[in-house]
């Protein structure tokens, strides 16, 4: 019986990578219409000893789901090409989503869960095989209700415990087995079941790291580990084991590029008020990176990290050691589960968020830099669309164009996420990304939306302007101010000490709201520093995470309202702002009072602003950051006239 329903399941996993094998040549926007073969039928195509046989499941584990997540090892939100099981299983590619297939008596089914950055993108990618769960809208399923009532009575559903946090893992667990089914939730499979049909899969990266000197970073690892053994100390706390690649490469001073776009390696790092262990891949650690570490780390393969965590957790020395809430299960119980461990918000994630003066300069300075290669693309794009009226220009070829500006920069080191490039109703796909094979020809006529933003050694950036290079209509000009409005009520926000970003997310709602429109993604995101683009724990949104941290000066937060009308165009403003103190003539109750410090100097193009909608006071905000653009950015420019004059014409009051 084992046999048999391990085989089922396999060849159901098969037959949905199968098809979507063969829609790989396809337009990838395009919608996928195929029909569903039984899966007896496909047993009749396949050969078992083709598949391979799925290790690691007991006989009684008969599994009646799988469930595929997006997520590494490591919870990452972006993820190397070899983890990238979830887009290999259904074809899409966004950053986020969850993918289930069930078989046996459960059925034939296999849905996709992502959220509203993602509905329309999921919506053309996905094929006939799959149903598209478009979560936040209403009356959508969550996964666990969708699976409540999709099995049977104490059906079994399995996931790979490296790929899930122990605490979605409790709460998933909890949930499946209180409902009224009874349901189980099985970790203990040794194999992920995709791998063991992935025949091509990418190995695992294993790129070089390079060590980050303090003009860069304002802090030396020596003085990070003081400050974290001071919290060891305090709190009576053996160590912290981390897990999160973004924490690891903050804390050592080191950057790598493991995964495109996100300076990061693979590695588990293991502190403790005596020791530090950094668990990397062979032949990462060169001469310099040893000499970087000194004596006070000691570098140890990356995959001996559950053994050894195992084994250290079984230290009778060891009373109780701290996990993040994103350490994956599997490592959670190696290290001893709840007897050992205490599941804690991690104690990196203030410090590093909290950027100090070195980096915010260095921020200042990179951001001035790239929206410098910006201008310098803008007017050359109007111009081969307006003058030299090139009807062949590409969304691809404009991004490269872009990416080669970028790449003329000082300490420039790479693309900061892949980027968005997008005509007329492609910028409704609020992450849609162009490739060469797919793509549409920029038409003048239409909104063009680009969200870009380059890597340097003193910071990361991200920025996003919608312009339009002929006359935009009357109601995309209304759409643009709302959003335009919305971007200035963050920009000017003044709040005070103790204020989450989950409180002030209306603020740049409000002009939309009022006209009953609205955008399916957060008002905003922390940044790291040369780190990942998106960094938690702070932003500006309505999900209830950013309502858990106060923003505190020396954050950075991106403020980028937007508006998107499906097969017709999208709007998105985006700047990066620093959170700062307020000198006010009051203070009330000694709170301290904080606001924004704008750091991206890119003009607003006053053609598609609706003025009669317009108070004087944005109308002046406009007329005074457009004026503090042309100040900023044009010494940086003075070598390309096209650029220069472009940037006149645009930061003219109106």
């Amino acid at each position: 019986m084992f046999k048999i329903l391990i085989l089922s399941f396999s060849l159901l996993v098969i037959f949905i990578i199968f098809n979507k094998l063969k829609e790989r040549n396809k337009p990838k926007y395009k919608s996928l219409k195929k029909s569903i073969l039984p899966i007896d039928c496909v047993a009749t195509q396949y050969k078992y000893n083709s598949i391979g046989t799925i290790k690691g499941i007991n006989e009684k584990k008969d599994i009646s789901a799988y469930i595929i997540p997006t997520e590494d090892a490591h919870q990452s939100e972006y993820i190397s090409d070899a983890d990238k099981r979830r887009e290999f299983i259904s074809g899409f590619n966004g950053s986020a989503g969850i993918a289930i297939v069930t078989q046996g008596n459960a059925g034939n089914h296999a849905a996709l869960w992502t959220d509203g950055r993602y509905h329309l993108q999921a919506s053309k990618q996905l094929d006939s095989n799959w149903t598209l769960m478009k979560s936040g809208l209403p009356d959508v399923p969550t996964k666990e209700k969708w699976l409540i009532d999709t099995l049977p009575n104490k059906a079994k559903v399995a996931i790979d415990a490296k790929l899930i946090s122990v605490t979605e893992a409790e709460s998933f667990s909890k949930t499946l087995s209180e409902s009224p089914k009874q349901l189980q939730f099985v970790t203990n499979i040794k194999e992920n079941l995709v791998d063991q049909v992935w025949t091509d899969q990418p190995a695992p990266p294993n790129s070089d790291i390079i060590p980050l000197g303090i003009e860069y970073t304002g802090k030396s690892l020596k003085d990070k580990l003081a400050d974290l053994r001071k919290i060891f100390e305090e709190k009576n706390i053996d160590g912290y084991i981390i897990t999160a690649l973004d924490e690891i490469a903050w804390l050592f001073n080191m950057r790598g590029s493991d995964v495109e776009y996100n300076p990061v390696f693979y590695s588990f790092a293991a502190i403790t008020k005596t020791d530090a262990v950094l668990y990397t891949g062979n032949g990462k650690v060169s001469k310099e990176v040893s000499t970087h570490l000194g004596s006070a780390v000691r570098v140890r393969p990356y995959n001996v990290v559950y053994e050894e965590l195992k084994e250290f957790g079984n230290l009778e020395s060891i009373k109780k050691l701290w996990v993040s809430k994103g350490c994956n299960l599997a490592l959670y119980e190696a290290l001893g589960g709840s007897k050992k461990t205490e599941i804690v918000t991690s104690p990196l994630s203030l410090p590093k968020a909290i950027k100090n003066e070195v980096e915010l300069k260095g921020f200042r300075e990179c951001n001035l830099y790239d929206i410098s290669a910006l201008v310098k693309y803008f007017a050359w794009l109007e111009n081969e669309l307006c003058v030299k009226n090139n009807t062949e220009l590409t969304e691809f070829a404009a991004a490269e164009k872009l990416e080669e500006f970028r790449s003329k920069l000082p300490k420039f080191m790479g693309l900061s996420f892949e980027t968005i490039s997008s005509t007329g109703p492609n910028g409704a796909i609020i992450h849609y990304s162009p490739t060469k094979e797919q793509c549409s020809i920029i038409d003048k006529d239409q909104f063009y939306l680009c969200d870009s933003g380059g890597q340097y050694l003193n910071g990361t950036c991200d920025v996003t302007r919608t312009l339009h290079f002929g006359q935009p209509s009357d109601l995309e000009k209304d759409c643009y101010t709302r959003v335009l409005q919305g971007h200035i009520g963050i920009d000017t926000i003044i709040f005070p000490n103790g204020t989450t970003g989950y409180q002030v997310d209306c603020v740049a709602r409000k002009p939309l709201w009022e006209v009953g429109l609205d955008y399916l993604h957060g008002t905003g995101h922390g940044v790291g520093h040369f780190l990942n683009v998106h960094e938690g724990p702070q932003g500006f949104g309505s999900r209830p995470a950013y309502n858990t941290t106060p923003l505190k000066p020396g954050m950075i937060v991106t403020n980028e309202p937007g508006f998107y009308l499906d097969g017709q165009f999208g709007i998105r403003i985006e700047s990066m702002v620093i959170i700062v103190k307020k000198d006010l003539p009051n203070n009330f109750a000694n709170k301290d009072y904080y606001g924004c410090e704008r750091i991206t100097f890119f003009p607003i193009q006053t053609k598609c602003c609706k003025k009669e909608i317009m108070t004087q006071k944005e109308i002046d905000w406009v007329n005074q950051y457009n004026k503090e653009c042309w100040e900023k950015i044009s010494p940086l420019i003075q070598d390309d006239q096209l650029a220069l004059d472009w940037l006149k014409r645009e930061t003219q009051p109106f």
